[in-house]
């Protein structure tokens, strides 16, 4: 048995083993992030709302991988039936379909009234991708515009020459690019491994949105930040397998519909976003970081450089759709 069909295998079993406490016919949502997230709060309640509206339990939420099903995997087991729903997110999936890493790369939309642009060409996109791995986008969940900062362990980092003596945690492809062409030697850890990989000394610096950092408890590992970079994401996408999606009544789709419409309007705004970003600072500040001065100008101009050259070139390495994907996602902001 390979590795493929051991993941899926096992993260079938774990969900096996809970569907006679859930109900033979409740929905079994995958959810990979934290129950401590402000998503996973929006998602539960998107959960109730269909259930609200069916008067039974229809679905129900299964948070941080505890079904062992990891989120790059998601277009390999959802269409098999591991769990009847998931939560997918694009730049977890350019293994499988290269051309999503293409779509949004972070760091190159930088403002709110950019990114509102772009919004409804991304999500056409990935509704005309995942249906290509038989997957139907039946949901989304906006992501907050957030500041990307660097969290260090021993010393602050607030240069782009400082950093290149520190090992970085990343969470994606297109970061190890872009900070290889910067001279910084970056590795992908999984959110759930960062906080061992930051207290053993794997890696000395994690990049990581502030507003999430309390999350994973990364105040308990680092004693230093600096932002860096806003990022804007395109947005989680609630995946069903497209068989499964035909044949559920219609009472089901419309119950469904209806919440993630109510879910995308809930979390489609993004005025206090900023805001919400300097509370989160302050909460870390008491609790023992310390903030350095931002990465100066010039290192965030460098860095921005540095990601639309890699945005040109993971599209044209990706090739299929990826560089028709990155054309419509620039005519959509106007460049």
């Amino acid at each position: 048995m390979n590795k493929l069909a051991q993941t899926i295998a096992a993260g079938a079993a774990a969900a096996a083993s809970i569907v006679s406490a859930a109900g033979a016919d409740t929905w079994r949502f995958n959810n990979f992030l934290p129950e401590t997230r402000p998503e996973t709060a929006e998602l539960e309640k998107f959960a109730a709302d269909v259930n609200e509206t069916l008067g039974e339990e229809q679905i129900k939420i299964y948070s941080g991988g505890s079904l062992g099903l990891p989120n790059t995997d998601t277009l390999r087991f959802l269409p098999k039936g591991a769990v009847e729903m998931s939560l997918m997110w694009a730049n977890y999936l350019g293994r499988d379909a290269p051309a999503l890493s293409s779509v949004v790369v972070q760091g190159t939309i930088g403002s709110i009234e950019e990114f509102e642009k772009a919004i409804p060409t991304v999500r056409k996109i990935y509704e005309e991708e995942f249906a290509d791995w038989g997957v139907s986008s039946v949901g989304y969940a906006a992501i907050p515009m957030l500041s990307v900062s660097v969290f260090c362990r021993d010393e602050p980092v607030n240069t782009l020459e400082a950093l290149k003596s520190k090992k970085l945690r990343v969470w994606a492809r297109d970061q190890v690019e872009t900070f290889t062409r910067l001279g910084v030697a970056a590795q992908i850890i999984p959110q759930e491994e960062m906080y061992v990989a930051m207290k053993t000394g794997v890696v000395d610096c994690a990049l990581y949105p502030a507003l999430y950092a309390h999350t994973v408890s990364l105040q308990e590992v680092a004693s230093h930040a600096s932002f860096l970079y806003p990022m804007a994401s395109g947005p989680y996408v609630i995946g069903v397998a497209t068989d499964k999606w035909e044949a559920t009544d219609a009472a089901t789709k419309a119950a469904i519909t209806e919440a993630a419409d109510a879910l995308w309007e809930r979390t489609n705004q993004y005025e206090d976003d900023f805001q919400r970003e300097l509370a989160a600072r302050e909460e870390l500040a008491e609790a023992g970081i310390t903030w350095a001065e931002d990465f100066p100008q010039e290192d965030r101009d460098t860095f921005v450089a540095a990601v639309t050259e890699t945005w040109a070139m993971l599209a044209e390495e990706a090739g299929g759709n990826a560089p028709a994907y990155r054309e419509r996602v620039l005519t959509a902001l106007g460049r």
